[in-house]
């Protein structure tokens, strides 16, 4: 079988899988979980052989025209080169994961067999855009992952959190696309085509017309999609739905997508150094921005939501220092680590009945009923925080690298300025990465009080899964730049020693000092009545996740919800901590500027259909109505009458006839 063939088939099988699962649903039930885990396994395997065949050599490319448009045709194209095989690789990991936790985390749920369809519509839309030769059809890819993303966060929609934030989701995206559209029939305009291919000779060759314009029209859906500021605001909202979704989303597949688009069509970027240093700006206050908020949070879904919004912009940030080598090797290693710490989450919610980093705080001997979670996540958190040797540390160091060559004049890929922005702030995030992670680490598995209640081992295909990934997130990092060097363009990945030492430095800074502040709040906390604790009710309260098998509120009341006094967190940030946990008030600001002014012009609209429009309406059936009844009234059957009314007529007629002929 050829290696087009296998392509093709790679994101055609969980479509195939996603219409099989809607169709036998219902009437055959026990299909379902087979349909789900095997299909998206076997795209795995074809996906893994597609990437050692492809070996990191010439791209494979394969077209054919799609359509006959009358000018700039549209052609059903693939272009996979290395960085195409390995995103591959990892969307087809993460998605089989995601299954087969799934059928363990939601065994109870009525409506998992379309979930499970989702999400392998969801991976198929994925794979098409990591496969696509041509931009017409990445976008449609591009807009199924839009559509599924409604339904997968919306999940259960009873709740009112889960019906806003997939709305919000699908409204805030689509605010993106609108641009991104515009952008892609500009770029295509100016190139005279959708191929992937041709564009990137134009653009080589000086063929674009409008740089500026059309990078930053893209850099709209990019935004977006990928969760980058200023729209960044549906992702922590999007953690109403189930706990694999999230890590489907986080991790490998919706805000990957742009960071892979960005990084496929890089020279259309290059082109304008204004545009670089945008996206360099975008991607450091999205990553400050963001590591500031996580340290905040109570919820601790909505701790990694924020978390992967600071990793996505270290992945920008080394796009816009024109390495898109560093870019795609740290998403390769965040969508290992991250998909573990949300499936890992999943598991610690179970057990605590709650996703309230303040009310785990409160219950004693939480690591020991999941060892398993306890470990992986601790894995995960170590890789998140970049610490050596685990993966996150070669990925990051390469973009900190990649920042330090741009911004100390070594390559002139991009502006220096986007390489100065760039490595500052990543330098200033890994702090804050460190000691969100260290905090989190600490209040889910260290928390004192109440022996945690005991709700069972969680099932066999939950654990297995966590220690699956566990191995990418140990020991991608060191393999991938010592055995991989050949998808990355033959780019080198080993991390610069300057880099190396100022990240892992300001890392560790980060963590000793969060443990230090844990310490000192503990100890505050342990001399304060408990009475006290629950005094302050206007703290974060965490969320408890509506699929949560318990709830710890009947053990703990109002106490488990409480501002937990042991909270790093808040010493750390001081008075900014109120801010920060409501994401610096942009939703506030959205809502002033946006929202409200829509809904009084619609309550305007509303008002002039039903005061004006219907009065008129209304108006326009009465006066028949009035002139019927009056005509009605003078049906009398008296023949004089009508005579009488005949002659009146006849003098009025004559009198008027009369009238007119005078005055002419």
């Amino acid at each position: 079988m050829t290696t087009t063939t296998l392509a093709v088939l790679v994101p055609l099988l969980p479509f195939l899988g996603a219409a099989a699962g809607l169709l036998l649903g219902r009437t055959a039930p026990g299909f379902v979980r087979p349909l789900a885990v095997l299909p998206t396994l076997t795209a795995l395997v074809l996906a893994a052989l597609v990437a050692v065949r492809q070996g990191g050599d010439q791209a494979v490319d394969a077209h054919t025209e799609l359509t006959p448009t009358g000018s700039v045709p549209v052609e059903l194209a693939l272009h996979i080169d290395g960085f195409a095989a390995l995103v591959a690789v990892l969307v087809g990991l993460v998605a089989t994961c995601v299954q087969i936790y799934s059928t363990g985390y939601l065994r109870d749920d009525p409506r998992y067999p379309s979930y499970a369809a989702l999400v392998s519509l969801f991976t198929s839309a994925m794979l098409l855009v990591v496969y696509s030769g041509d931009l017409i059809v990445l976008l449609v890819g591009w807009e199924i992952m839009g559509i599924c993303s409604y339904f997968l966060v919306g999940h259960y929609w009873e709740t009112p959190e889960a019906r806003a934030a997939s709305i919000k989701a699908f409204l805030v995206t689509k605010l993106g696309d609108v641009p991104f559209l515009i952008g892609l029939f500009a770029l295509a305009t100016d190139t005279g085509s959708f191929r992937i291919t041709t564009i990137l000779g134009a653009v080589a060759h000086g063929g674009l017309d409008h740089p500026t314009l059309i990078a930053l029209l893209l850099l709209a859906g990019v935004a977006g999609k990928s969760a980058q500021f200023p729209l960044h605001t549906w992702l922590p909202d999007a953690m109403a739905g189930p706990t694999p979704v999230s890590a489907l989303i986080h991790a490998a597949t919706m805000v990957a997508a742009g960071v892979y688009f960005v990084a496929r069509l890089l020279p259309v970027f290059e082109a304008s150094r204004a545009a670089m240093v945008v996206l360099a700006v975008m991607a450091a206050v999205t990553m400050l921005g963001s590591g500031l908020a996580a340290l905040a949070q109570d919820d601790i879904k909505r701790v990694l939501a924020y978390s992967t919004i600071g990793q996505l912009g270290y992945m920008t940030g080394a796009l816009a220092v024109g390495d898109r080598s560093a870019a795609v090797f740290h998403l390769l290693s965040h969508g290992a680590f991250k998909a573990l710490l949300f499936l890992a989450a999943g598991v610690v919610i179970h057990a605590a009945g709650t996703n309230s980093l303040a009310a785990m705080s409160r219950m004693h001997g939480l690591r020991d009923r999941i060892p398993d979670a306890y470990w992986t996540m601790t894995v995960a958190l170590l890789a998140l925080a970049a610490i050596p040797p685990f993966s996150g540390f070669f990925s990051k160091e390469s973009v900190l690298g990649a920042a330090e060559h741009v911004a100390t004049g070594h390559t002139g890929h991009a502006p220096g300025a986007a390489g100065w922005i760039t490595l500052v702030a990543g330098l200033l995030t890994a702090v804050l990465t460190a000691a969100y992670a260290t905090r989190l680490w600490l209040l889910a598995f260290h928390g004192q009080g109440v022996e945690a209640a005991d709700h069972g081992r969680q099932p066999l295909t939950m654990t297995v899964v966590l220690w699956v990934l566990a191995v990418p997130s140990l020991a991608l990092g060191g393999f991938a730049y010592r055995s991989l060097p050949d998808w990355f363009d033959g780019h080198d990945l080993t991390p610069t020693l300057t880099t190396s030492v100022l990240g892992t430095g300001v890392a560790l800074v980060g963590g000793l000092v969060t443990y230090a502040a844990w310490r000192h709040t503990s100890a505050l906390a342990a001399r304060a009545p408990l009475g006290a604790v629950a005094a302050h009710p206007e703290g974060d309260a965490g969320l408890v996740e509506a699929e949560a098998i318990a709830s710890h509120a009947p053990v703990y009341g109002d106490v488990a919800y409480a501002p937990d006094p042991s909270d790093p967190g808040r010493l750390l940030l001081g008075p900014l901590h109120r801010h920060a946990a409501v994401g610096f008030h942009l939703d506030a600001v959205y809502a002033a500027l946006f929202v409200r002014p829509v809904q009084a012009g619609a309550s305007l609209v509303r008002f002039l259909d039903r005061e004006v429009v219907e009065t008129y309406v209304r108006g326009a059936g009465a006066l028949p109505r009035l002139l019927g009844a009056a005509v009605r009234r003078a049906q009398t059957g008296n023949v004089q009458t009508y005579v009488s009314a005949l002659l009146a007529g006849t003098v009025v007629l004559a009198v008027a006839a009369l009238l007119v002929a005078t005055g002419a």
